[in-house]
């Protein structure tokens, strides 16, 4: 038999009808907890289908261009210093180029958001 989903969960948490006073409060907290992790999980799935659209990587790339532009017209009358600057603003780039687009798919990959407090809510196994 499959766990339970959060939507079933919640509609026999308020299904149950508490007989003291202790019991309505840990239905009211049971509630509170299935309503923020439904609210979790939409924010994940309204996450998971965002992403970096196309004028944004264009205005990035523009602005780093325009960037290293300037740096080279200051230092244009030394060699060695502009390419030094140019050199450790270039990295500076490449580094944001490379967090950019591991983030672009927040839950894929090596750097990815892991589900780990739906986990808790909802076990993979029914426990017996």
């Amino acid at each position: 038999m499959a766990p339970p989903t959060l939507v079933e969960a919640l509609r026999l948490a308020l299904a149950l009808k508490p007989a003291s006073e202790g019991q309505v409060i840990a239905q009211r907290e049971l509630v509170a907890s299935l309503e923020a992790a439904l609210e979790a999980r939409r924010q994940r799935i309204i996450i998971s289908q965002s992403g970096v659209n196309w004028v944004k990587w264009t205005g990035l790339l523009v602005q780093a261009a325009c960037t290293l532009i300037a740096i080279a017209m200051v230092h244009c009358d030394n060699r060695r210093a502009t390419a030094i600057a140019l050199w450790i603003f270039a990295t500076g780039i490449g580094i944001c180029l490379v967090l950019i687009a591991a983030h672009t798919r927040p839950f894929t990959g090596d750097i990815s958001v892991r589900p780990d407090a739906l986990r808790q809510v909802i076990p993979l196994e029914p426990s017996h």
